[in-house]
């Protein structure tokens, strides 16, 4: 069912949620920018609509409430080992279709890939989508191209219609509450993005022999792996494991898993000195390769959404959609002699 409510509906029902939820959306951090005097939008806690930034699109993804930059999984002694405790409550997350699509790509990794993730169920289990409507493209998005534009598995929907918020409930329990709070009903269609300006296509022939193309090597010397797009990305879900002592003896701490880059210095160290891709090129390669073509041979889809934070974030204005573009004159290289 369809609701229009006003500002005040919207702060109420949000109050009402907050008491067994804190609710997470995109909110403006002023002077948080990387720049001097510029703002950050990232997810934090809201306490009013006034607070969701609907205009512009967030410069980081909502996935840090699920997966936490750093996540302390137990506590140690020398004679005993403590789980660290749940949140108390829930969460309730406003998001984008794309990074909705990017939830199920999560999904896949932390609970249908072998055993689940204990700590990333937990907090899943205990979770609520609000899908944000997008009535435009935002720079460097290309989510049209791959299929990631439109979701329906939302718990409830908004859009902003002027002085209004449009919802479409598919949450059984916020009926009672949204009847009562709406100053009209009405069907909702989520708005969605029909176009982008960027567009990407992905060769139907790329295979393995793409990594012996020389297209890589532009990167070895222009990334300088400073892993900002793995960390804005909403579907990377790699991490590494730290011990924090709390004494110099070494017997009693914390045990953290603090998300990582394959992108960075030290990821594909292996015992003995080695490392797997020492240059920059190797790591855009596996990364690229990983975005949209090994998880969709699993899968059946591409693990990228086009949401273009990766674009958005890289210090040094490298594109992911024009190396996506750049593929099929990869694809030809490799292919020349065939």
């Amino acid at each position: 069912m369809g609701y229009l409510l006003n500002k005040e509906g919207m702060n109420q029902l949000l109050a009402s949620l907050r008491d067994e939820y804190v609710v997470y959306a995109p909110k403006c951090f002023v002077g948080g920018g990387r720049f001097s005097e510029t703002d950050c939008i990232r997810y934090g806690e809201i306490q009013s609509i006034e607070e969701v930034v609907f205009d512009k699109k967030s410069d980081y993804s909502f996935k840090e409430v699920l997966t936490p930059i750093s996540q302390t999984l137990f506590y140690f002694t020398e004679d005993s080992v403590k789980e660290a405790d749940a949140p108390k409550k829930g969460a309730i997350v406003f998001l984008r279709s794309c990074d909705l699509h990017g939830l199920r790509r999560l999904d896949d990794m932390y609970l249908r890939n072998g055993q689940p993730d204990y700590y990333y169920k937990r907090l899943r289990d205990r979770v609520h989508f609000v899908l944000m409507g997008c009535d435009h493209s935002f720079k460097n998005c290309f989510c049209v191209d791959m299929g990631t534009n439109i979701s329906d598995n939302y718990d409830l929907s908004v859009d902003v219609q002027g002085d209004l918020y449009a919802l479409d409930n598919k949450w059984d329990q916020l009926e009672t509450l949204l009847e009562d709070l709406a100053v009209a009903t009405q069907e909702i269609v989520p708005a969605h993005v029909k176009d982008n300006e960027v567009h990407v296509h992905i060769p139907e022939n790329l295979d393995e022999r793409i990594a012996k193309s020389s297209l890589w090597r532009e990167y070895d010397s222009r990334c300088i792996n400073c892993g900002r797009c793995n960390f804005v990305c909403p579907t990377c879900t790699c991490w590494s494991m730290q011990d924090l002592f709390y004494s110099e003896n070494g017997k009693a701490g914390e045990r953290r898993r603090v998300l990582a880059s394959c992108m960075v210095d030290g990821f594909t160290d292996v015992a003995g000195g080695g490392s797997y891709r020492k240059k920059n090129g190797d790591r855009m390669r596996f990364k690229v390769m990983h975005k949209v073509y090994d998880y969709k041979k699993r899968e059946d889809y591409h693990m990228c959404v086009g949401c273009g934070r990766c674009d958005d974030i890289c210090p040094e204005y490298i594109s992911f959609s024009n190396i996506i573009n750049k593929l099929e004159d990869g694809m030809k290289e490799v292919t020349g002699n065939d």
